[in-house]
């Protein structure tokens, strides 16, 4: 896949709420995934599709989704950004809030091997 269709695939399942298949069909198995700040005795970078599985599994338990609105791809060169614009609840404190978010990926061989979140 080209890096636009990379980025319209990515941007059609998130749309639809299904990040975790976009996961699994459209990322390499060596993505680095880099969050803006790390939680506690954690590192902002994670390794591997197993790392950013577990990322996502820790994200799904403990956050309540109410809507998320997908904007983009903006595509130039090997990479795109999606801007995701979320309202959930953080479950274990009961903290309901909004939130904007600007997605940076970087494509290789028709796989996401690199993206990075700035919020």
């Amino acid at each position: 896949m080209t890096t636009k269709e990379v980025a319209d695939t990515l941007v059609k399942l998130c749309s639809q709420g299904k990040f975790d298949e976009a996961a699994q069909s459209l990322y390499s198995p060596e993505i680095v995934s880099i969050e803006p700040t790390a939680p506690p005795g954690e590192s902002r970078e994670a390794n591997g599709i197993a790392a950013v599985r577990a990322k996502g599994e820790w994200w799904n338990k403990n956050h309540e989704v109410h809507s998320v609105a997908v904007e983009g791809p903006l595509v130039a060169g090997s990479q795109f950004t999606v801007t995701f614009k979320m309202d959930f609840t953080f479950t274990p404190e009961s903290r309901r809030m909004q939130m904007e978010e600007i997605a940076v990926y970087k494509v290789s061989n028709g796989k996401i091997v690199r993206e990075e979140f700035f919020y």
